[in-house]
């Protein structure tokens, strides 16, 4: 027999930006609340991937990095104290005859849930890898896959390989401190924001298209120059560079949650409007949470954090009336102020 005092009213699995703010609101709602993040540290991507790029799509925070964003977000989350567990990745989740979940962790740990939403974002994401040979051994000291120290390119000449939105923002952010950035892309199209490309081709960035990597020459255990293979003309060129930044993308993976038995698609799970998935009592929201029209913003999962909380509330409370509820008006934070 579970405890009652060890059965949680919201566990929140994921420990990124939209898994913080649920957290917070979920306090907010007076819900006895549990985070789990598979990471040893809380922030999820955004404190991984774009620790020092600047976030502006966030309605009243017009410039923010990755990390002030992230220690923002930890130090509200933490306002009511939530639980936190730390390298913990949910493998299985049952239902309890009693109506509670079961959540069972790589390391056997068990947690006890009234209700789960799931906040992971794409699940695991692995950077797709160079695979030529001495990239592996040239990762981290002369070939990234991600930037967390942007000083570390000031008067360097830095190539770049990919397309997307990743590949033409570190672009703009490393112009003005690089000795010289290049862009490649195998294709003639950007899949970039179209203002981004833009800006990316008005200013010193070289753009060479359509061009892909083929081969790393090195000296002294670091990388020296790139050959560079247009893909349309299977023309070589070769590119000294002092650092190459590749960003072809990710490998997702929803990992064990695939199969829990919820309505899942390529692109995450299927919720309705109250962010609930096809099983009662797990919600889902952020990234991996796909219904029409799904806004993948951050400011969108944090629209979705609260709608799943009010949904869990109703759900472990179906008889009790739900009032909207703003942090100007709630009592104990206008005290602490």
């Amino acid at each position: 027999m579970v405890k009652q005092d060890e059965v949680y009213d919201v566990t929140i699995i994921g420990g990124g930006p939209v898994g913080l703010f649920t957290a917070f609101y979920s306090g907010m709602r007076e819900l006895k609340t549990k985070i789990i993040e598979y990471l040893p540290y809380l922030g999820g991507k955004v404190s991984y991937f774009y620790p020092q790029k600047i976030i502006r799509d966030i309605g009243g925070l017009p410039h923010l990095s990755g990390d002030e964003l992230t220690a923002n977000l930890i130090e509200q989350a933490k306002t009511f104290e939530p639980t936190i567990v730390l390298e913990e990745q949910v493998l299985n989740c049952q239902k309890h005859e009693d109506g509670y979940f079961i959540l069972t962790s790589q390391n056997g740990a068990k947690h006890y849930t009234k209700t789960v939403i799931l906040a992971t974002g794409f699940g695991s994401l692995k950077p797709v890898e160079l695979e030529l040979p001495h990239a592996k051994e040239l990762t981290e000291k002369s070939l990234h896959y991600s930037i967390h120290d942007i000083d570390r390119f000031k008067g360097k000449h830095v190539l770049i390989s990919g397309g997307g939105n990743s590949a033409v923002d570190w672009a703009n952010e490393l112009e003005p401190i690089a000795d010289q950035v290049t862009l490649i892309y195998r294709k003639s199209s950007f899949k970039g924001i179209e203002s981004n490309v833009t800006k990316m081709k008005n200013s010193s960035v070289q753009v060479l298209t359509p061009y892909e990597p083929t081969e790393l020459k090195q000296e002294n255990g670091r990388l020296a120059s790139v050959i560079i293979q247009n893909t349309e003309q299977t023309t070589f060129e070769e590119v000294k560079v002092d650092e190459l930044l590749i960003n072809h993308g990710f490998h997702i993976d929803l990992g064990p949650i695939t199969e829990w038995g919820m309505e899942i698609t390529d692109a995450g799970i299927v919720v309705e409007s109250s962010m609930a998935t096809s099983i009662p009592g797990i919600y889902a929201v952020g990234d991996i949470a796909q219904y029409e029209n799904k806004l993948p913003l951050i400011a969108g999962g944090f629209n979705e954090g609260p709608i799943a909380v009010n949904s869990a509330k109703l759900y472990i409370h179906p008889k009790e009336p739900l009032p909207h509820l703003y942090s100007t008006h709630y009592e104990p934070l206008i005290k602490a102020d």
